[in-house]
């Protein structure tokens, strides 16, 4: 989405989808755009009642950015220029295929990969992450991801329960793995700091935490090593900003999650280098079906990660948005911008 200013800046944000945010434009037309903490306590309250809107907070704080000549992680405090990136492997593959997979990430620069388990073909999953470690030794950081935190729509099935969940942890410690994402319901804190304690591995999650309270509590409950939210599709750049100072004090890590767009992931990437966060960034990628210029296609250049492994930060005002005009015209419908 884009946000327009009298003064003719505009900033771009993308991640969730906006369908219904035309109930709620009359809360921020007319109103002071860089007053981030208003509208991002204002968006708070509208997704109570509707969607997540946090696209429009991420077009905020680029607008912010240019209108003080400045990125937005130097506004978020500036600890770092650039954050190594994770591979994130979204589809399920025999396991002599993500061997070579991982292979080639090492050629290209990558310190580490996260493979997605299906939690009901967990002995499937265990065998691709034997198989990646076996063909890359220490060359590479495995994480594992199981998706049990949150459902999609018209997921009733039975999740992992604490027994299940420690039997599985169980069996990937012996391969390394640098962190075990989402083994539990969301709401299970108490079974998530106890698997923690009791396998010695490293839990992750809360990447579609609903509010900024969850993320705290799991905090205050010792219930995670790694907090994960989305900037854009969960707690907002404000919100993150705030979470990922309390998590680093507390030497726990911040590594948000991606799973949307270059725009997400540019803005991921200035909260996390902003606070000096990682150890790594999430960064969507498993070829042939989904490249940086597949996934990035609205943008003028996909955002890479460079034969270091690293992601930089764009040296641009803003969130270094560059879109392709023809590109985002060719494939969206036509909506006016938000006025501010």
């Amino acid at each position: 989405m884009r946000v327009e200013t009298d003064a003719g800046l505009v900033g771009v944000g993308s991640g969730d989808t906006m369908d219904g945010f035309d109930d709620f434009v009359s809360l921020f037309v007319g109103r002071d755009a860089l007053a981030i903490e208003r509208h991002a306590r204002t968006l708070e309250t509208v997704s109570f009642h509707a969607g997540r809107y946090w696209p429009l907070e991420a077009a905020l704080w680029d607008l912010f950015g240019q209108a003080c000549g400045q990125p937005v992680a130097t506004l978020l405090g500036g600890a770092l220029d650039s954050v190594p990136a994770y591979a994130s492997w979204g589809s399920l593959r025999d396991p002599g295929q993500r061997a070579q997979d991982a292979l080639a990430l090492i050629e290209e620069g990558f310190q580490a990969v996260k493979i997605r388990i299906a939690p009901e073909r967990a002995d499937e999953g265990i065998g691709v992450v034997a198989a990646v470690r076996d063909a890359v030794g220490d060359r590479l950081e495995i994480m594992v991801d199981l998706n049990q935190w949150w459902r999609m729509p018209g997921d009733i099935g039975p999740r992992l329960g604490p027994a299940g969940a420690r039997r599985i942890v169980e069996r990937l410690r012996s391969y390394g793995v640098l962190w075990v994402e989402e083994p539990l319901p969301g709401e299970d804190l108490r079974g998530m700091r106890s698997l923690r304690e009791q396998t010695g591995v490293r839990v992750g999650g809360g990447e579609m935490a609903r509010t900024f309270e969850e993320l705290r509590l799991a905090l205050d409950e010792d219930a995670l090593d790694v907090f994960q939210p989305d900037v854009v599709l969960a707690l907002g750049v404000s919100g993150a900003r705030t979470l990922a100072d309390l998590a680093v004090r507390r030497n726990r890590w911040f590594t948000p999650h991606t799973w949307t767009n270059g725009i997400g992931l540019l803005a991921n990437l200035h909260v996390c280098a902003g606070v000096g966060g990682g150890p790594f960034l999430e960064f969507p990628y498993d070829p042939p079906g989904w490249t940086p210029a597949r996934r990035d296609f609205m943008l003028a250049e996909p955002v890479t990660v460079g034969p270091d492994g690293l992601v930089r930060v764009p040296d641009t005002p803003g969130l270094g948005v560059q879109l392709d005009e023809e590109a985002v015209s060719f494939h969206t419908v036509d909506r006016e911008a938000v006025r501010i």
